[in-house]
């Protein structure tokens, strides 16, 4: 059977972005233009691989099945035909990125804007979610992640700061008005804001000295889901809100504008930073290669 690789992407790209419109403007075709490729797929091979409504696309059983094997197989077809990339001047093509918030505002700036003036060819696209995702199912060259999220058949590359800090922060006049806590447990009566993770779990508040770990669980007076809400909790820990605890990098401009201060700053929680990982298993694409050198080559 003659199969056509651009009817193949479309109805990936569809799947993927659950319907034509986002699809087009995701990948810059038009929607009419992947309508069409997905309906001469459908009739190719004789059965419905997306079910359409007016405001929802989303895959037959016969689709679902065919995302599982079509997508790892179009990401070894476009690893094939980087090959050629060795042989320009310059690495060119499309690096795609999953990575966590905290990493978009902690990580990346400090290493973007040298990596994107060395390769002018390299387009980069990041993906910012904290829910742990299949890379190859969602289009992904690479991720960041700490080391405890990492699967095991992926390759991992330090990237970033190679320690980080759990900080614990409030504003002078909620300080002042509520009392400073001295111990980790204080923060049971003290008015916490607290981040939820996409699954439904609060992220638990652990701090460490001298080799004791405590995990504290203050009822919470505020409650957001991480991603880019999560500046909510520091504004509102700005206003006087209450104690908000997250990375330390986070925190530091509002340490610098006197915003906010440290709170239990001799308990803070010392971890690993995060790692670039990517499936071993699989040729490693010109532009991703071009980061994990320039990455490599970077101060630790």
């Amino acid at each position: 059977m003659d199969l056509d690789l651009g009817e193949l992407n479309a109805f990936l790209s569809v799947a993927r972005a659950g319907g034509f419109r986002d699809a087009a403007r995701a990948t810059g075709a038009s929607a009419s233009g992947l309508s069409e490729a997905v309906r001469r797929l459908e009739a190719r091979l004789g059965v419905r691989l997306l079910n359409r409504t007016t405001r929802s696309v989303a895959p037959t059983e016969a689709g679902a099945r065919l995302i599982e094997r079509l997508a790892p197989a179009l990401g070894e077809v476009e690893a094939a035909l980087d090959v050629v990339n060795i042989f320009r001047d310059r690495p060119a093509g499309t690096l795609k990125l999953n990575v966590p918030i905290g990493a978009a505002r902690i990580v990346l700036p400090a290493i973007l804007p040298g990596f994107l003036a060395a390769y002018p060819d390299i387009q980069v696209e990041i993906v910012a979610q904290d829910n742990f995702v299949d890379l190859l199912a969602a289009g992904c060259d690479a991720g960041i992640r700490y080391d405890e999220r990492l699967e095991q058949d992926m390759i991992a590359v330090p990237i970033g700061p190679r320690v980080q800090r759990f900080a614990a922060a409030a504003s002078p006049a909620y300080l002042a008005a509520h009392g400073t806590p001295v111990h980790p447990r204080d923060l049971l009566e003290h008015r916490c804001l607290r981040g939820r993770f996409e699954s439904g779990r609060l992220i638990p508040w652990e701090f460490e000295r001298d080799g004791e770990i405590l995990v504290v669980e203050p009822p919470p007076a505020l409650i957001v889901t991480v991603g880019s809400a999560i500046d909510l909790l520091l504004d509102v820990a700005a206003s006087d809100g209450g104690i908000v605890c997250l990375f330390e990098d986070w925190l530091k401009p509002s340490f610098a504008s006197g915003a906010l201060v440290p709170v239990l700053e001799d308990w803070w929680e010392s971890f690993p930073g995060p790692f670039l990982y990517y499936p071993g298993r699989r040729l490693v694409p010109a532009p991703l290669r071009a980061f994990i050198d320039y990455v490599r080559g970077l101060p630790s």
